[in-house]
């Protein structure tokens, strides 16, 4: 459910990328005041699995289109609706700048879209409602179910809307909407049985790294070093081999388009689209998630050793793997100076109380 830049217009890209500026600035504060920088080494691994997972496009049967999961309700969960938020930023981020994946100027909408609705709307209303006086594995799948539903059917309607606000008349409201949220509930299903399995696993083998965004509690680096381990493996090993083979069929958000105006990408205007694409384009060094895209080695064989196909999985295993190690960097550091700033805060507080 990545934007492109043609979706949107210059000031309905730029609302949104100040809304969601506006909204990683809210949880650095909240981290600063409440982060338990055990979480750290977590944001990074989960930020990379992540990655990973959306890089899986699963068929939806019978309709000819694909899905992947948001992962904005998994990360919720395991680290809290702020560093989730942060978290999902990060992952997005490096999508769009190194991969090609969703437009720079809809970057905000994007995360707002992935992000948001899940950390901030669904998780506190609807999961944490619904886990609230206990965690059982039947709790667990009915809140993951439900919130991983709703939280990717407000996705969905925000692109409807940001669509329609920008102007686009090639999608109207009615049609788009028609289109975007049945496809969407399809693939929320999928996505919350997936969330319920990671978490009930988990649960069961770490239940402070779940129980811990109920009560206030310290995360043990010893009990999560195991979780953290296997989570950075299952990351590699998504990345680096199970992203062979993805789905080649439309996701949903292209499947609708193509329904609703007989093409998935509509015609890029001049101006800022242009000048956000150019850039794009130059430092997209992974797009289309692999390093083996360009024209020449697809027309002439001969350049190519072994298959084409074997040329083309191991550039996508070699994209999925350097993609999740920058992510795991990038919030890894976003953890890193949020702990910085806090450690400070408290030092001068303790400075002036001293004064």
């Amino acid at each position: 459910m990545h934007m492109a830049d043609a979706l949107l217009s210059p000031m309905v890209g730029g609302t949104m990328i100040a809304v969601t500026t506006g909204l990683a600035a809210y949880s650095i504060k909240k981290l600063q005041s409440d982060a338990d920088s055990s979480k750290i080494p977590l944001m990074g691994v989960m930020g990379a699995f992540i990655f990973a997972a959306q890089m899986i496009n699963f068929t939806i049967p019978g309709t000819g289109s694909s899905g992947h999961i948001g992962g904005g309700m998994l990360l919720s969960i395991l680290l809290g609706p702020f560093a989730g938020f942060l978290t999902m930023l990060s992952v997005l981020l490096i999508q769009a700048m190194f991969f090609g994946d969703g437009g720079l100027l809809a970057i905000g909408a994007n995360v707002f879209n992935l992000g948001f609705f899940t950390c901030f709307i669904v998780y506190p209303l609807i999961y944490r409602n619904l886990t609230r006086k206990q965690l059982s594995q039947k709790r667990i799948f009915i809140a993951s179910m439900a919130s991983s539903i709703v939280g990717l059917q407000l996705g969905a309607f925000g692109v409807v809307l940001e669509t329609v606000f920008s102007g686009k008349t090639e999608l109207p409201f009615g049609s788009f909407l028609m289109m975007m949220q049945p496809i969407h509930l399809a693939i929320g299903i999928v996505e919350g049985l997936l969330t319920a399995t990671i978490v009930s696993f988990v649960w069961k083998s770490r239940p402070e790294m779940i129980e811990i965004q109920l009560p206030t509690q310290s995360l043990r680096k010893h009990s999560s070093f195991k979780i953290i381990t296997m989570l950075a493996v299952v990351a590699i090993f998504i990345g680096g081999f199970v992203s062979w083979f993805a789905s080649e069929k439309p996701d949903g958000l292209e499947w609708s388009m193509e329904k609703v105006a007989g093409t998935a990408e509509l015609k890029l205007p001049d101006g800022i689209h242009q000048f956000a694409a150019n850039i794009q384009n130059k430092i997209s060094v992974f797009s289309d998630y692999t390093i083996f895209h360009n024209k020449t080695s697809i027309e002439n064989p001969v350049l190519v050793e072994g298959s084409i196909t074997d040329k083309i999985n191991l550039g996508k295993s070699v994209a999925g793997l350097f993609g999740g190690i920058l992510t795991f960097a990038l919030a890894i550091f976003t953890g890193f100076l949020i702990s910085r700033f806090k450690k400070r805060k408290s030092k001068e507080n303790v400075d002036v109380k001293h004064c």
